[in-house]
């Protein structure tokens, strides 16, 4: 039974393209969520098709194609009290398993479909818990982040 006071993930796979393990990959952003001493709060998990995808960012993100993975943070306190919504992961499973060979050998990327799942999950939680790649920097800082998470809770 899960830890009132822990965060909760809410997966949902709106997706016919891949079969998607919601309760792993909900549990790996568990992780990631208390790794970074997140007491509490609501995050959701969402696997979209292809299409999908495109759509959100062309509208959120002002590119034409689809991605991988997309992060919409919250900072709501609208919520009932002790709620916190965290905000969204939305990931696509089809571009991930086209995308996965490509990090072959990256951390401990093995370049399978799980791997590179695994890796945006981490990815999306740690947007939107506000970490970033825009410089070198703060690249290395999420990238050595996301293979510790990965290496705990992942491997």
């Amino acid at each position: 039974m899960t830890d009132p006071a822990s965060p909760v993930v809410v997966a949902v796979d709106e997706q016919d393209e891949l079969v998607v393990d919601l309760d792993r990959w909900s549990t790996l952003a568990q992780a990631a969520l208390e790794y970074e001493g997140v007491p509490t709060g609501e995050l959701n998990l969402l696997f979209v098709e292809t299409d999908s995808i495109r759509e959100l960012n062309r509208e959120h993100m002002g590119k034409d194609r689809p991605t991988d993975v997309l992060s919409f943070p919250l900072d709501d306190d609208d919520g009932l009290p002790g709620e916190t919504l965290l905000g969204d992961v939305v990931v696509c499973p089809a571009v991930a398993a086209a995308n996965a060979p490509e990090h072959d050998g990256q951390g401990h990327h093995r370049g399978s479909v799980d791997d590179e799942i695994a890796l945006l999950v981490v990815h999306g939680v740690l947007h939107v818990l506000g970490y970033d790649h825009i410089n070198d920097d703060e690249a290395e800082e999420m990238e050595a982040l996301e293979q510790t998470v990965l290496l705990a809770h992942y491997r």
